[in-house]
């Protein structure tokens, strides 16, 4: 008599949530970093008439990038120690506040040293709400980390996009405009959070508090250490393109805002959809060397051909789209790259990007002055070549992003 077989249970695997079925928190945070990262575009189109008004040189009114990054990169180390001490929500509305206090004194400044010094205020609160976003955003996420951190880079990518535009609009009025616009969109950003998102506790429960030397031990990672140092020579050439190309392309407000609408279109949409298909294709650290070593030549070919117009426009567009790839794969990597906590191993990356930042655009205007206009792009397209053999060199200890990636 044959024994009757039981039949075997269905196992039902649970599918990861798709990237746009969020918690209205997340949504929350996702719109106030699309306005907080206006601010970075919306500055870009009004250098060349900051400096004409002011009468500044383009090596003074690069000082605005200097500033701001340089205080982001001191503040970025005690954004931890604040966040663990009143809460991420708390410490979104704080830095959303000094964003908008310090953009609004900047609107109504009258010189280019104190419109300098202002500038490094915003970059406090911009330190404080970015290094707290992404946390957030991966946190509050249901989709898993790498679909939060693609949201929150096609966050960026629009911010960044769409600023160009309004700034040029703005600024063709009056190169006020862009800051007092900036001090407006964060009140729309402070009611959104203080509306959307849930109490701090309820986001996050703080299970202890975070001491200044926290970033300093994470650096003591070697993967987060190459990671931050290969940010830093990659920021510099970003930060080159950022702040000095506006005085070479020969255009007026309008003009560079659409060139720069360009750039952050691509930088958004290759962030989002580009991105993770390179991620399956050649992997983590293979695709960021790629990329890298691309922007390098970009950076080359705007050197040599500064003074054809419509070379220097094509690069900085096509540029957007190695920048949306690559800050996508580099914060996944930073990520996946260490085992201390998420909110210290962005503060102390962060921290290391933001020093080449602030070097870039004051070396940048120094070099054209002293030189010519093309060193500037040479000397950017060297760092970010350098990144690229250090990488190369430090693979061993940045290899396993890959697998946390795929698991």
């Amino acid at each position: 008599m044959a024994t009757q077989r039981k039949p075997v249970p269905s196992v039902t695997i649970a599918e990861e949530p798709g990237i746009l079925r969020q918690p209205r928190s997340v949504w929350a945070v996702f719109f106030a970093c699309i306005i907080a990262f206006m601010g970075l575009g919306l500055v870009d189109p009004i250098l060349p008439a900051i400096a004409k008004q002011l009468d500044a040189s383009p090596s003074e009114v690069t000082l605005l990038f200097t500033s701001y990054n340089a205080v982001m990169a001191v503040a970025m180390l005690v954004t931890g120690v604040i966040t663990s001490r009143i809460g991420m929500k708390r410490t979104l509305l704080s830095g959303i506040v000094i964003i908008a206090v310090f953009s609004a004194l900047g609107g109504l400044s009258s010189g280019i040293w104190e419109l300098v010094a202002l500038r490094g205020g915003w970059g406090l609160g911009n330190a404080l709400f970015v290094a707290t976003a992404l946390t957030a955003i991966v946190t509050l996420s249901n989709s898993g980390n790498a679909k939060a951190i693609i949201l929150y880079e096609a966050a960026i990518g629009l911010g960044i996009s769409v600023g160009p535009l309004i700034g040029g609009w703005l600024g063709a009025i009056s190169w006020r405009g862009p800051f007092l616009g900036v001090a407006t969109l964060m009140v729309i950003a402070f009611i959104g959070l203080t509306t959307l998102m849930p109490k701090s506790r309820s986001v996050q429960p703080v299970k202890k508090k975070s001491s200044l030397l926290d970033p300093f031990r994470a650096l003591k990672h070697r993967s987060l250490l190459v990671l931050g140092i290969t940010a830093a020579l990659y920021n510099f050439g970003f930060f080159t393109l950022l702040a000095y190309s506006p005085f070479v392309l020969g255009l007026g407000e309008h003009g560079l805002g659409f060139v720069f609408l360009g750039w952050g279109v691509l930088l958004a949409i290759t962030s989002v959809f580009m991105a993770p298909k390179l991620q399956r294709l050649f992997g983590t650290v293979g695709s960021m060397c790629l990329m890298l070593l691309l922007f390098a030549l970009v950076l080359l070919a705007m050197g040599i051909w500064t003074s054809t117009q419509w070379v220097v426009i094509a690069s900085v567009i096509v540029a957007g789209a190695l920048l949306g790839n690559n800050n996508t794969l580099i914060t996944t990597a930073v990520m996946n790259a260490s085992p201390v906590e998420r909110s210290t191993a962005s503060a102390a990356y962060s921290f290391l990007r933001f020093l080449g930042g602030a070097l870039a655009p004051f070396l940048a205007g120094q070099l054209a002055e002293h030189f010519n206009s093309s060193v500037p792009f040479y000397v950017g397209a060297v760092c970010v070549f350098v990144s690229v053999i250090y990488v190369w060199m430090n693979q061993a200890h940045i290899r396993h992003v890959d697998q946390a990636e795929a698991h």
